[in-house]
């Protein structure tokens, strides 16, 4: 676009000169021609020269005429060729007036955009802000802990299987229990140490790790301390509880650096767990329920078989007293059918009997019990 513009103003610039040019041109003919008319002639009458200056008029009007029309052509050319270049011009104006619309639409939406994740990022660090202002007060921190187990076991178990806070016959209250088929619930609790690990993971000399390492080691001694001696009630809870940490960091700092306190924790009947591991054992509660549901109803099945097999037996010693009454009712038809035989047999004799002429009358049939003879 600014080649066009550059030959476009260069040609304008240089179309006066030209249009002076060609005008100096003819006005230098015009002169010329001028002066030679006005050229004093001799006064001694000569043709050859009249025919030549003849000739030579000649020649200069029809130069006058190839300039005047060379240019009046070369105007034209070049009306044409700014015409040319004026919408050349025109529409590449226009096709970059559109591209850059276009462009800053395209930027006013992506502005948008990056306002929006702006805004985001400004929530974001806003709840980032408010979860440290949680975490750092120890109440607020449990309570964030508790409803994360809580949200996890409700999606996992149906509302029957659990109970929150609920009191055992020591008064104590763990933050849940969850009930197992044919045997004492498992109690869950819910431990946040976040301070002494952040305190671990912020020391800078070795001396400050120690400490925090005497810290975490003592804290996590307490909890487990604490869990087994009120939670673990024989007869009334199962001999082991659930630590939940509702940190993945946090459970993953803890198994990297300090392996001996789950082994403390695992000779004391508590398993540490993590939020992942907690979604685990749920599984595993869902398992063993389904199974004990699996249990009951093959014991039921079983029942029904029975009754199913009995109701079987009773309807073939039924098939077999109707085979029975079936066999009885064929006997008798059979019977039936040799009298019916016997019947037709008389009838038929009865029939080919011959009484003479006349047939007999009522008056000399035989009286019941009279045998008649043949021919009679």
């Amino acid at each position: 676009m600014s080649d066009l513009q550059t030959l476009a103003n260069s040609m304008l610039a240089h179309a006066p000169a030209l249009t002076l040019g060609i005008g100096a041109v003819v006005a230098l003919g015009v002169m010329i021609v001028i002066v030679m008319l006005a050229w004093p002639r001799k006064p001694i009458h000569d043709p050859v020269a009249e025919q030549r200056m003849a000739e030579l008029n000649a020649r200069v009007q029809t130069m006058g005429e190839l300039l005047a029309r060379a240019q009046s052509q070369l105007q034209h050319m070049v009306h044409e060729r700014l015409d040319a270049v004026t919408h050349r011009l025109g529409e590449s104006m226009r096709t970059s007036t559109k591209d850059t619309a276009d462009h800053l639409q395209q930027l006013h939406a992506r502005l948008a955009l990056i306002d929006n994740a702006q805004k985001n990022i400004t929530d974001l660090a806003s709840q980032v802000t408010s979860l440290q202002s949680v975490l750092a007060n120890k109440q607020s921190r449990g309570a964030f802990g508790q409803a994360r187990m809580e949200m996890i076991i409700q999606d996992g178990l149906p509302k029957d299987c659990y109970e929150f806070q609920a009191t055992l016959t020591n008064k104590a209250r763990p933050d849940c229990v969850v009930h197992l088929p044919d045997g004492p619930p498992l109690v869950i609790d819910a431990k946040f140490p976040l301070e002494a690990v952040t305190a671990f993971r912020e020391a800078k000399s070795d001396d400050d790790r120690k400490i925090a390492v005497a810290r975490v080691r003592t804290d996590i001694a307490k909890h487990v301390g604490d869990i087994a001696d009120k939670y673990l009630i024989p007869g009334e809870t199962q001999d082991m509880a659930l630590m939940f940490v509702p940190s993945e960091s946090i459970y993953a700092e803890l198994y990297d650096s300090f392996d001996d306190i789950f082994q403390r924790a695992y000779r004391s009947k508590v398993i540490i767990v993590s939020p992942s591991l907690l979604m685990l054992a749920i599984q595993v509660i869902q398992q063993i329920r389904r199974d004990a549901r699996m249990r009951e109803a093959a014991g039921k099945i079983l029942v029904e078989v029975g009754l199913l097999a009995a109701d079987v037996n009773r309807l073939r010693d039924r098939v077999e007293n109707l085979d029975k009454h079936f066999g009885q009712a064929g006997t008798d038809i059979k019977q039936i059918m040799t009298s019916a035989d016997k019947i037709v047999n008389r009838s038929e004799r009865i029939r080919d009997v011959e009484f003479g002429d006349a047939p007999p009358s009522a008056d000399i049939l035989p009286g019941p019990g009279v045998r008649l003879e043949a021919g009679e």
